[in-house]
């Protein structure tokens, strides 16, 4: 990727700030789908697809996956396909995303793949998220706009404003890249056909964040004692509940605490927790003598699927949570920070145990 900058000017200046254009991000890009194998996702099980189109006037959506023959019936225009999780199914994907690393890989989401003709698009709207919005082959006209005008189409199975306002507007064709931050409202539209790939950000709400993180601490959280009231008081109305009672509820629960290490551990779980319809198939079962081997001949990378992460001496991959030795640390580390290791040699018995065990669940493969 060609910054016009360096990223810690992009932090400083754009990142959540505001929208950035740069014309020749990828010089010399190069789509790595067709549109119709990223058809041909939209008609698998496990792929995150969606239809969007735009007849006389009225906006459709229909969620995939898809028959073969529902492209065959499309119009010549007004109409796109969206597939989420690309990076879940090519290694090219993957290899995009990891031109972004300067943003932490916690903060990453996924790699959406879209595909219009002429005059596709899925109308002015708003998103929570940041992301970076890098043509592919075609010409898309991206309009923007820092309105806060967020009144909605009505009866719309989109969120898609009903007064959006253009600002600027920018043509952007292969290689060409825009970043938004979130709540910038936004209007791609396909000037012929084109493909854009939407690099996105997770922004989960407090709510969200707060609901999942008390469940986390339910599962964790044992009080001890037995609520009692051995000085319980004479009360006028039975039905009352007393403010003694309240009091000791209330001392009872200032038990339920937490340091940055219950919030890390929550994240680092919360974060790589797979998405529901992600599944890690288990391959041939392989002898750890005979995976020892192979780990020396060609060392191991992350499934497409596999999310990993690390706050100190804990590793967290795919929901799950593992205390690595100190040796083991920087090899992991850099597992997960580049997605592959070189071949190993003499890996320690513990380290060598952890990564057959990770190859037999599915979670890294031979390079």
């Amino acid at each position: 990727m060609k910054l016009t900058m360096t990223p810690q000017q992009f932090l400083s200046e754009y990142w959540q700030k505001k929208p950035l254009l740069i014309r020749q991000a990828f010089p010399d890009f190069d789509d790595f789908l067709t549109s119709n194998e990223l058809a041909g996702l939209a008609c698998e099980e496990a792929a995150q697809s969606r239809l969007v189109l735009k007849q006389r006037g009225q906006w459709k959506l229909e969620a995939g996956p898809f028959a073969e023959s529902r492209f065959a019936k499309l119009p010549k225009k007004d109409w796109t396909l969206l597939v989420q999780g690309i990076n879940h199914f090519v290694p090219e994907a993957v290899n995009l995303l990891q031109q972004f690393n300067f943003i932490p890989s916690a903060r990453l989401d996924d790699l959406m793949v879209s595909y219009a003709p002429d005059g596709g698009g899925v109308g002015p709207h708003f998103d929570s998220y940041d992301v970076f919005l890098l043509q592919g082959q075609g010409k898309r006209l991206w309009r923007i706009s820092d309105q806060t005008d967020s009144a909605l189409v009505k009866d719309a199975p989109l969120k898609i404003l009903q007064n959006f306002q253009t600002q600027q507007e920018w043509l952007l064709e292969t290689g060409d890249m825009l970043y938004l931050p979130p709540q910038y409202a936004h209007w791609g539209i396909a000037v012929g056909d084109c493909m854009t790939y939407s690099i996105g950000f997770r922004a989960p709400s407090a709510q969200e964040l707060a609901t999942e993180f008390l469940g986390y601490l339910q599962e964790r959280t044992h009080l001890q004692g037995l609520y009692a009231d051995p000085d319980l008081q004479l009360q006028t109305h039975p039905a009352q509940i007393s403010v003694q009672m309240v009091g000791k509820v209330a001392a009872m629960l200032q038990a339920i605490t937490w340091q940055n290490q219950d919030v890390a551990s929550f994240l680092g779980q919360y974060l790589t927790e797979p998405k529901p319809h992600i599944f890690f198939a288990s391959p041939q079962r392989l002898s750890f003598d005979k995976f020892c081997g192979r780990l020396a001949h060609d060392g191991v990378c992350l499934a497409l699927t596999s999310q990993m992460l690390f706050y100190g001496d804990k590793v967290f991959i795919n929901g799950e949570c593992v205390q690595a030795e100190l040796v083991a640390q920087p090899l992991l580390q850099q597992l997960a920070d580049a997605r592959f290791l070189s071949p190993i040699k003499t890996p320690s018995d513990d380290l060598a145990r952890l990564l057959y065990q990770w190859h037999q669940s599915g979670y890294v493969l031979f390079r």
